[in-house]
């Protein structure tokens, strides 16, 4: 017999609402874990369609920030705010110009990027690829800072040359950028309102993508340093047209100050988009040194010491941009895998198991 106590007992006691299903765009039955993929777990696709990237972390973990080159776009990279939970996507820089290379405050009420805007409302012209594969460095990037929605925008660097690459200290009181200003790419520091610019690196070369350890305490970045004569030459006249050759790049890493320069990875092919795991005694990056034709793009990490060497990723074409969430639980990274043999690349996010 069904007593009032009994009904209660079968009613869900326990039946808080159950948490909302995270938001996945691959599609519906689309396997996107890979084998040999240990590291990764619950992949989901959180971009669909266009080229999408460099997506990296608020510090309190809630949101991302990424560059898109949207189907429906101007036609080049725009700076987009990312719910990692439900996939929402919304634009925060202007729509116009090229823009690049964007960061949280730590407070998270702000935003910086790079971007071509101020000179110029339309796109950039793409690099000239009858140079080989290389990158564009456009002299017309700027760093800029607006409000976490985009509004207020204004310019924190104002000279001649590429400013871009720029991420925040955790500890809110540095800046570290990319910049041609002296003439080649080095790596310099500011505070947070542009003031009192600091150069860290003068070696000739390239040195870029930098990040601040989880403490502020070190800089990790990609470099390449060509060697005197020739292929020093043929990176300086490169340079002179706003364009480098990316196909050697090996990771290094400094004190925040500028000190004790060292190289974690001598692995050769080209190695960039290092970022840190939370512990602060190992990175992961991106790599094409296991491909002899230097096609096949996948994520790694590594010790600090340059020990360690784990492959993270196994799909074709290109894995890259790895970045941790603050309390190391997460992995977003940006990939060709699930793009139905398009040139499309997606923001993808998995937990992370040690």
């Amino acid at each position: 017999m069904l007593t009032l106590t009994s009904i209660f007992a079968c009613a869900p006691e326990a039946a808080e609402e159950a948490p909302p299903a995270l938001a996945n765009l691959a599609g519906e039955g689309v396997q996107l874990q890979l084998p040999g993929e240990a590291h990764l777990r619950n992949i989901r696709q959180i971009t669909k369609g266009g080229e999408n990237a460099e997506a990296y972390w608020a510090f309190d973990g809630s949101m991302l920030i990424y560059q898109g080159n949207k189907p429906d776009g101007p036609g080049c990279d725009q700076i987009f705010l990312l719910d990692p939970s439900t996939a929402a996507s919304t634009r925060v820089s202007n729509g116009t110009g090229r823009t690049t290379c964007s960061y949280f405050y730590p407070a998270g009420d702000q935003i910086l990027y790079s971007s071509t805007h101020h000179h110029d409302i339309t796109c950039p012209p793409n690099p000239d690829f009858s140079l080989g594969y290389v990158w564009a460095i456009y002299p017309t990037f700027d760093i800029f800072v607006a409000n976490v929605d985009g509004t207020n925008l204004r310019q924190l660097t104002d000279v001649d040359g590429y400013d871009a690459e720029a991420t925040f200290s955790p500890t809110g009181d540095r800046i570290v950028f990319t910049s041609m200003r002296d003439g080649d790419l080095d790596l310099y520091s500011m505070a947070p309102d542009g003031s009192d610019v600091v150069r860290l690196t003068n070696r000739p070369g390239y040195d870029g993508g930098a990040f601040y350890s989880p403490d502020g305490s070190q800089i990790i970045y990609r470099a390449h340093y060509p060697e005197e004569g020739t292929e020093l030459d043929d990176y300086m006249g490169l340079l002179d047209q706003g364009l480098i050759r990316p196909g050697e790049l090996e990771i290094m890493v400094m004190n925040a100050d500028g000190s004790n320069q060292r190289q974690v990875t001598s692995v050769g092919g080209a190695n960039f988009a290092p970022y840190w795991h939370p512990s602060g005694d190992k990175i992961v990056f991106s790599s094409n040194h296991h491909d002899p034709t230097g096609r096949d793009f996948d994520v790694y990490m590594i010790n600090l010491d340059g020990t360690g060497l784990t492959r993270i990723t196994e799909a074709e074409g290109f894995d890259g941009f790895p970045a941790f969430s603050p309390d190391g639980s997460t992995l977003v990274f940006a990939s060709n895998r699930n793009n139905g043999g398009t040139n499309d690349t997606n923001v993808f996010i998995a937990e992370w198991v040690e």
